[in-house]
């Protein structure tokens, strides 16, 4: 706090509340709500960093609403934070830092949504015992930097974000089927994945986000 010119703690938790009441300067600001209907836009005009320990369970609808989505391109939130510090389950980490490369199961739509406006790194790994009383999982802080430009640029980011949500929506179906089941036209679809030369069986979660760019840009282009 020393070294802050402010700090700004949204909390919903009445216990929680109680405590930081007592925190008495004039850089503490304590603001009683939940954080998902607070628009931190609204608190300063300069960019800020946010340093959390969130309910695991909302940990996409929190991101969500930091970062907003692929075709949310002029978020307000997003624009005001310069770097985002969280503690968050390990599993869920592991998912934030995946890519391509990654074993499938932890790369997916979180994964593209969290990177798709910023740099992601796990920092460390904190094992369950580090708390009191001990929780039934691991956690890790991990750093989310943002940046000015999105990953990639393509014509309609709605129509990118479709194709993603599309070719995570069933894993267990390659990208073929998985975009004809979300609505893509069959023709469309075989002929972008010929123009890419992307195999019939290949699937969503061996693509990375530049590739997504390729593929909605060219099934947008035959679909129309």
């Amino acid at each position: 706090m020393q070294k802050a010119k402010k700090l700004y703690a949204v909390e919903i938790d009445e216990d929680a509340i109680e405590a930081l009441q007592h925190i008495k300067t004039e850089k503490f600001h304590l603001i009683h709500n939940d954080i998902l209907k607070t628009e931190l836009k609204d608190l300063e005009d300069t960019t800020f960093k946010v340093v959390a320990n969130i309910p695991y369970y909302i940990t996409s609808p929190i991101l969500a609403h930091l970062l907003g989505e692929i075709d949310d391109l002029n978020n307000e939130n997003r624009k005001r934070i310069s770097e985002i510090i969280l503690m968050v389950q390990y599993e869920v980490a592991q998912r934030l830092v995946a890519n391509e490369n990654s074993p499938s199961k932890q790369y997916g739509l979180l994964s593209i949504l969290t990177q798709f406006n910023a740099d992601v790194e796990m920092i460390q790994k904190v094992p369950r015992k580090s708390f009191y009383p001990a929780p039934k999982v691991d956690s890790a802080l991990v750093r989310i930097k943002i940046n000015n430009e999105p990953k990639v640029k393509v014509k309609d980011y709605t129509y990118l974000k479709r194709v993603v949500k599309a070719a995570f929506a069933t894993r267990r179906k390659n990208l073929k089927n998985s975009l004809m089941n979300a609505g893509f036209n069959k023709n469309a679809v075989m002929e972008t994945l010929k123009n890419l030369t992307l195999d019939e069986n290949t699937r969503g979660e061996t693509l990375s986000i530049e590739e997504f760019a390729k593929l909605s840009e060219e099934l947008k282009k035959n679909n129309a």
